[in-house]
């Protein structure tokens, strides 16, 4: 197992923040400027609005100037815009038709992106089955990586130098250690406090202290050794469901960011409606923000 390089840093140069102006967008804001701030980083917001079919011919788009989802887009952007969020940061808007994930892939490539910002509505259970989640089909597909707040998410003060406490989730897989370095980053960056956790759904009990002591110790290999110095680093091998062992000693620490790796679907949209996905979960009953990188 290769151990990163503890000299590896986070930069941004342009972070998204993709928006549909509901309340799950709004409390994403605030991390937008605050990390766009602190790297001085330009802020693209981008509005993505589904092309409305002509009812007599299915498959041709209806005009912008016909279509009343893409007027109506418009005068929120405007209203958005009006209320002097990015105040002080570079920023551009963007309101664009097409399908979410191409158009965002697009924007993506066009502007060298280095972060997503986003909110979710967090849909679980036959929602996301039936309805699928637009912030998984991002994050799962993105090859930046991606900040997700959810609707549990609290925000007493979202200020990037008080991120004091970051948590970072692995199974050891090649797609959950791709995120390590932004983790060790971020650390570094805030002097702050670094928890990893490995947990372990299955194991029969008279070899649970083994495999408990031997994945603490790959845990300990993770680290850099001059790392050790300023992330204080603790190393946590628990039993149990990971999506709640993840939830649980975020909790317990007190955590103020989850930084996890995710796997590529096989087939594009089978991520997006499966109910029970680990990433999808974690950020939908997170109190505090989610890092995810895709492996």
């Amino acid at each position: 197992m290769q151990v990163p390089k503890a000299n590896l840093r986070l930069s941004l140069k342009n972070v998204l923040f993709t928006t549909d102006f509901t309340s799950a967008s709004v409390a994403a804001l605030p991390y937008v400027t605050a990390l766009a701030g602190w790297y001085g980083a330009k802020i693209v917001v981008v509005h993505c609005v589904e092309p409305e079919p002509v009812l007599s011919m299915p498959m041709e788009p209806m005009p912008q100037d016909m279509d009343f989802n893409w007027r109506n887009a418009k005068i929120k952007m405007g209203e958005f815009l009006r209320s002097r969020p990015l105040e002080g940061t570079a920023h551009e808007t963007l309101v664009l038709q097409g399908d979410l994930w191409p158009v965002l892939e697009d924007v993506i490539r066009r502007h060298e992106i280095d972060l997503i910002v986003l909110g979710t509505h967090g849909r679980e259970g036959i929602k996301k089955l039936v309805m699928g989640s637009s912030a998984e089909q991002i994050f799962r597909r993105a090859a930046c990586p991606v900040l997700t707040v959810g609707p549990k998410a609290i925000h007493p003060s979202v200020r990037f130098e008080n991120w004091k406490h970051i948590l970072f989730a692995t199974d050891f897989s090649a797609g959950s250690l791709g995120a390590l370095p932004y983790a060790l980053s971020l650390a570094e960056e805030n002097q702050a406090a670094l928890t990893l956790l490995h947990m372990i759904s299955l194991v029969p009990m008279q070899r649970e202290q083994f495999v408990i002591e031997a994945a603490r110790k790959r845990l300990e290999l993770l680290v850099p050794l001059e790392a050790a110095a300023w992330c204080n680093p603790e190393f946590v091998v628990q039993l149990g469901f990971p999506t709640d062992g993840i939830l649980r000693v975020a909790e317990e620490r007190g955590a103020d960011l989850i930084v996890m790796g995710v796997h590529t679907p096989r087939s594009p949209r089978a991520s997006v409606h499966l109910p029970w996905a680990i990433a999808h979960e974690v950020v939908s009953r997170s109190h505090c923000p989610v890092l995810t990188v895709r492996g």
